[in-house]
């Protein structure tokens, strides 16, 4: 049986998705360089993947007749055809109201509309009758034309204002605050018509993304005493660390990031990326640490805010089986947790600020660059302007140097 890999499988897997991200572009030393490992430590992960990934597709494969295949085919091309967009039977219909009907979205006045378009051609009984309405009302319509025609260049006129007033305020106003502005110029008109005016021609107020939140306390357990009161210093390793989670946004959806920093080195030790915020995402964080600092790791004192996840009975297993101290800040104090918030905040200046994520695979190998680019390249003000690993080699050399002798 072979030797367990020191380096937790999240890493490696990331790691194999950072070397193919390249095309073949750089080579496997290249990329090790970057993470700390050796090129053929990653040339082996590569491989190790290939072939698992070459004997599942071999599995999947087999033990199916042509006509089961076939079955499956079809099964799957039918789901297709339910789920992609205008594909699925009906999703090309023209719109309820249209000129063009549809069984159930007709609209009388767009039939009597047709009908005066249409009724010297056919005459007027004759479209009648297989549009199923009336003549007296299609006559009716014909009376109120004008009306309708003002009503329309009322409306249109009025679109005219909503424009002017969304531009004025630099596209930042929606419905409520251009009715507030029209009814001050002294506009009689209804809130709903604002809206659905705006909504009719797209003229959309600017809004803010909804803020994630992350830390979400959890009342009912109890809480860790804080072990740190502010103070983020520490003479050695393995004394101290801190961590959180941050949300990042990719298209519509979320990626989470939770990190676990050794604060004598400002070193990221531990990391774990997800699209969920399950306990596993800050359980998997701490794996990854005991894992890099090589085994036990009794009596540090690992420092959070009181997050679900971090006040979770999970949670306090993982730390306990490790003989890792929890301590935790006060709710709603980002001061109590600094080092962490101050890390995050680097994060988004430095990597996310100014760039939309629209794919999920991509976004999480941008950040398993910069992760590693923190710990390996990265000058910290705080460290003397060295990075986290040239930091810890000197505080590791002293004592080597000196058990030698």
């Amino acid at each position: 049986m072979g030797r367990q890999s020191p380096y937790p499988e999240e890493f490696r897997k990331d790691a194999v998705a950072l070397y193919r991200a390249a095309g073949g572009k750089r080579t496997y030393a290249a990329v090790a360089a970057e993470l700390g490992i050796t090129g053929e430590t990653l040339r082996t992960w590569v491989r190790k993947d290939t072939t698992q990934h070459t004997s599942e597709h071999r599995e999947d494969g087999a033990g199916h007749s042509p006509d089961e295949e076939l079955a499956r085919l079809r099964a799957e091309n039918a789901r297709l055809l339910k789920a992609e967009k205008g594909v699925a039977g009906g999703a090309r219909d023209p719109a309820p109201g249209g000129c063009v009907f549809r069984s159930g979205g007709e609209v009388k006045t767009r039939r009597w509309d047709f009908t005066s378009d249409h009724y010297s051609d056919f005459g007027v009984q004759r479209l009648c009758r297989v549009l199923g309405v009336s003549r007296s009302g299609f006559y009716r319509h014909r009376a109120i034309a004008p009306v309708r025609a003002e009503r329309q260049a009322a409306e249109e006129r009025t679109v005219v204002e909503i424009r002017a007033i969304h531009a004025e305020h630099h596209g930042t106003y929606g419905a409520p605050r251009v009715h507030a502005e029209l009814r001050s110029c002294g506009r009689k008109i209804n809130r709903k018509r604002v809206a659905r005016l705006m909504r009719v021609n797209h003229i959309v107020g600017r809004h803010l993304r909804r803020k994630k939140r992350t830390t979400i306390a959890d009342k009912t357990a109890p809480p860790a005493p804080d072990l740190l009161m502010r103070d983020f210093t520490a003479d050695a390793l393995n004394i101290k660390w801190c961590g959180d989670i941050t949300y990042i946004a990719v298209g519509s959806t979320w990626l989470y990031l939770a990190t676990v920093i050794d604060i004598c080195s400002r070193r990221v030790i531990g990391w774990s990326i997800a699209d969920h915020m399950r306990t596993s995402l800050v359980t998997d964080a701490i794996e990854m640490a005991v894992a890099t600092r090589g085994g036990p790791v009794n009596g540090v004192v690992f420092h959070t805010d009181r997050g679900a996840q971090y006040v979770s009975r999970a949670f306090a297993d993982a730390c306990r089986r490790h003989g890792i101290r929890r301590s935790m800040g006060r709710i709603g104090s980002s001061y109590d947790n600094a080092l962490a918030e101050s890390f995050f905040q680097g994060l988004k200046r430095e990597l996310l600020h100014g760039r939309r994520w629209t794919s999920k695979t991509q976004t999480r190998l941008e950040l398993f660059r910069w992760l590693a680019y923190c710990n390996r390249r990265r000058r910290h003000s705080a460290l003397g302007y060295l990075t986290p690993i040239e930091f810890e080699r000197l505080l590791i050399t002293p004592t080597t140097l000196s058990l030698a002798v």
